[in-house]
C-alpha cells in the first residue's frame, strides 16, 4: 500500500477540500501492493468486506511467504486455501499465531471476530465429502458466521437427512457438498425454503469424471433457490454463504 496517496487524501479531507464520502471512493480505487510475481489487493477489504485470501496450490513455498508477510505488514488478516502441512509450517515459523484446520487445508491468522445469530448449515452427502466441506465451514466461521455440520446424509439413505429435517429448516443458509451424482442439492432444495448453495465434489467412480458428473446434476437441478459452485471449491460456497447470511443478518 503506498503512503503518499493516502496521504494526500488524509490532508485534503482535513482541509475540507474533499468530503470522507468521497475519500472513501477514492481509496477503494488505491493501488495494490506489487511484490514482483505478485500484486496484492491489499484494499479489496474497503470494496468487498474482507481481505484478499491466498490460494496456494500451484504456488511455491517461497512465493506464499513473501505474499503472507505483505499482507500481514498491511494489518490484513490471513487466510491461505489449500495450504498443505508443509505450508503450514513454513508459515508458522515466522508467525507463531497461525492456526492449522487440517481437513480444511487452512492456514489462518484472523482476530477474533463476532458471530453472526443466523447459521450456515453444511451437510455432505458421504465422509469423503468432508474435506470440501470443512474448507467451505471454516471459511464461513473466520469471516464471522456460526456454522453447524449435518455429515454423512447422502441420498443413498435418504431416511438420514428427513431424520434431521428440522436442523435444515432453522438454517438461514445451506451448503451442500456433494460427489457420485451429486443429486442431494435437489433433495435439500426441494425441502427448504432459504438459499442452498451446492459443491461439487471429485469424489466417485470412474464415470463421475472427477465431479464433472455431479457438476453437471447441480446445474441442472430443478428444485429453485440452488446456486453452484465449481468442483471442490469450498472457499466459494463458504464465501457465499456468509455474504448471504450476514446480508440477512443486516436487515433484521
Amino acid at each position: 500500500m503506498e503512503a503518499e496517496p493516502i496521504k494526500k487524501l488524509l490532508e485534503e479531507v482535513h482541509s475540507g477540500a474533499m468530503s470522507v464520502d468521497e475519500a472513501l471512493v477514492k481509496l477503494r480505487r488505491l493501488p495494490y501492493s506489487d511484490i514482483g510475481f505478485a500484486k496484492i489487493d491489499t484494499h479489496r477489504s474497503l470494496r468487498k468486506g474482507f481481505p484478499e485470501v491466498i490460494f496456494c496450490k500451484g504456488k511455491t513455498i517461497d512465493h506464499i511467504i513473501q505474499i503472507v508477510q505483505e499482507m500481514h505488514s498491511s494489518g490484513l488478516r490471513i487466510i491461505a486455501t489449500k495450504a498443505s502441512p508443509q505450508v503450514h509450517q513454513a508459515i508458522k515459523q515466522i508467525l507463531p499465531e497461525a492456526v492449522y484446520y487440517e481437513e480444511a487445508r487452512i492456514t489462518a491468522i484472523v482476530p477474533e471476530v463476532p458471530r453472526s445469530s443466523r447459521t450456515v448449515l453444511v451437510i455432505t452427502g458421504g465422509t469423503a465429502d468432508i474435506p470440501v466441506a470443512e474448507e467451505a465451514a471454516v471459511t464461513a466461521e473466520l469471516m464471522g458466521s456460526r456454522v453447524e455440520r449435518l455429515y454423512d446424509v447422502g441420498i443413498a439413505g435418504f431416511h438420514r437427512l428427513l431424520s434431521n429435517v428440522e436442523r435444515l429448516f432453522s438454517a438461514n443458509v445451506l451448503v451442500v457438498v456433494a460427489g457420485m451424482e451429486g443429486a442431494l442439492p435437489t433433495a435439500v432444495g426441494g425441502l427448504v425454503e432459504r438459499p442452498v448453495i451446492a459443491v461439487p465434489t471429485s469424489v466417485g467412480y470412474g464415470a463421475s469424471f472427477n465431479g464433472l458428473a455431479a457438476l453437471l446434476a447441480m446445474l441442472n437441478c430443478c428444485a429453485p433457490g440452488v446456486a453452484v459452485v465449481n468442483i471442490d471449491n469450498g472457499f466459494g460456497a463458504g464465501y457465499l454463504a456468509n455474504v448471504i447470511n450476514l446480508m440477512s443478518e443486516e436487515k433484521r
